[in-house]
């Protein structure tokens, strides 16, 4: 057993013991009532159960759940699908996967919502010349699956949230 202190979505949980083979999946569904994300391969091979986990130094990355446990978060900041809306607000990204109707069966949507928000965060950072847009949008969402083949739709709601503030995200 572990005593598990971790921040979801910017909010302390207060430690709780789990299981030491608990996956943070189950966590997150079974402990939280958090569903936005999903298990679906079990293998981490499909990437619906994709996470953020924001580190200490600033930077982000994301993280799978359905085979990870629980206590591997211990002490650690995550953000899940459900901590995107600030204030009932969609976010750009949100909205453009909804303009693009990117979500299509929605089953994969948060595994790319996350991870397209950690590449929009490393953009702002380290923003990319115009020429390599397509290639680094195709890189960064590589390996996450879409059983709706909707993949050229995630492609685009990211490439127009990034082309409508290129200060921001374009060098």
């Amino acid at each position: 057993m572990t005593r598990l202190a971790i921040t979801v979505n910017g909010r302390a949980i207060d430690p709780i013991e789990v299981r030491d083979d608990l996956s943070m999946n189950d966590f997150l569904r079974e402990y939280l009532g958090m569903t936005g994300t999903k298990f679906g391969c079990g293998a981490a091979q499909c990437l619906s159960c994709t996470i953020i986990v924001d580190n200490p130094d600033g930077t982000s990355e994301t993280s799978p759940t359905c085979i990870v446990p629980a206590a591997n978060f211990n002490g650690k900041a995550i953000r899940t699908v459900e901590g995107h809306a600030r204030n009932g607000q969609l976010t750009a990204l949100q909205k453009a996967f909804i303009d693009h109707f990117a979500f299509q069966c929605g089953y994969c949507t948060a595994g790319f919502l996350n991870e397209a928000q950690v590449f929009l965060e490393r953009l702002a950072k380290k923003p990319v010349a115009r020429t390599e847009l397509e290639k680094t949008i195709e890189d960064a969402l590589d390996g996450h699956i879409c059983r709706c083949t909707g993949y050229i739709k995630y492609h685009e709601a990211v490439r127009d949230v990034i082309l409508a503030d290129p200060q921001r995200y374009l060098a």
